[in-house]
């Protein structure tokens, strides 16, 4: 048993650290099985040697967000956490991720990147001219993009946002939605109309699209136009096809930007029939001013479960896999047994 100490000069710098009913330090505590004791202005960690300094560094990322006046979250402690584990430059990295002020809302929230996933992804709209975001549901792909095309609007870099999704059905038919095609679609333009909600407000949304500065519209409305001037947001692309993911990137225009976001394991398209995202993957990966950047789920900033389901899912995968390739030596082997059994009987 080893003990080390952290002194802390603020008081409510402790409160914040231990969060409610300590739920925050019991994180850490039983993570790395130590004990982690307030004495005064003091933390005392106690438990194995290697378990101490882990969770000492774990503290001490803990306490850099706690002073750029982040609030500590289940995912955000647990993100530490894996960051330690992984024998990153915990403090650095995350002084790196808070300095980044993405956007504001409208309630004054300031919005920035939560893991550095987010951050490479942030850094690469900035850098080029087309990025794609592509990862699981919950990494923030679509809500940061929008964020980003926010701030480009404001500071009058392009006069236009525009945002759009393919109209792919998840197992349900837009002809038994009631009303006619805009409020057929509506649903599934939810997410970014929401979104937009957030950083402008519903009255200057409102104005703005009005005006014809914001424009939120299914892919199939992108065919013929080019976009100058524009910020232009293609979401849920896992659900194009390849001509269409095609047609929309050569819809760009003078001093515009594209982002395209969407997760390749949430696919809805029919059987047989290629993702536009996964073929411009692999088409686009060497082209220069395109940036490819791709979440795990680490970068996931919804509940908790929302990463124990994916990984869940990805193991499903991974013994998908492994039966189908099983299968296919077993077939191999059985073919090569019965060749033999000729060979062998002339």
């Amino acid at each position: 048993m080893t003990e080390q100490s952290i002194p802390i000069d603020r008081m409510e710098h402790i409160v914040r650290l231990f969060g409610n009913f300590d739920e925050n330090i019991k994180l850490v505590e039983t993570h790395y099985r130590v004990t982690v004791l307030c004495r005064g202005t003091e933390l005392k960690v106690m438990g194995e040697p290697e378990a101490v300094q882990k969770a000492m560094r774990a503290v001490q990322g803990l306490l850099t967000l706690i002073n750029k006046g982040e609030e500590l979250t289940d995912q955000s402690v647990r993100y530490v956490i894996s960051m330690v584990d992984e024998e990153e430059d915990v403090s650095v990295k995350l002084a790196m991720m808070t300095n980044d002020c993405v956007c504001i809302t409208t309630r004054g929230k300031p919005i920035k990147p939560k893991t550095m996933g987010q951050k490479k992804y942030v850094e690469a709209i900035r850098k080029n001219t087309i990025t794609l975001g592509v990862g699981p549901a919950g990494t923030g792909k679509t809500y940061l993009a929008v964020a980003m095309a926010v701030t480009a609007f404001r500071a009058k870099e392009v006069n236009r946002i525009i945002l759009t999704r393919p109209a792919v059905e998840a197992g349900e038919k837009l002809g038994f939605l009631p009303g006619d095609l805009q409020q057929k679609i509506d649903p599934y333009l939810r997410p970014l109309y929401d979104a937009l909600f957030d950083m402008l407000g519903a009255e200057n949304f409102a104005r703005h699209q009005e005006k014809g500065a914001i424009e939120v519209a299914p892919l199939a409305y992108m065919r013929g136009r080019t976009l100058d001037e524009s910020f232009i947001i293609l979401d849920e692309a896992q659900n194009t096809s390849i001509e269409q993911m095609k047609m929309f990137l050569t819809r760009l225009g003078q001093n515009s930007k594209i982002i395209v976001t969407g997760d390749i394991t949430q696919i809805d398209l029919p059987d047989g029939k290629t993702s536009g995202l996964v073929n411009a993957i692999k088409v686009l990966k060497s082209v220069e001013d395109i940036a490819i950047v791709k979440f795990s789920d680490k970068d996931v900033v919804r509940h908790r479960l929302v990463q124990s389901i994916i990984k869940a899912y990805e193991r499903q995968e991974v013994r998908k896999a492994q039966e189908a390739r099983n299968k296919k030596q077993d077939g191999e082997k059985k073919i090569q047994t019965e060749e033999a059994g000729r060979r062998h009987g002339k």
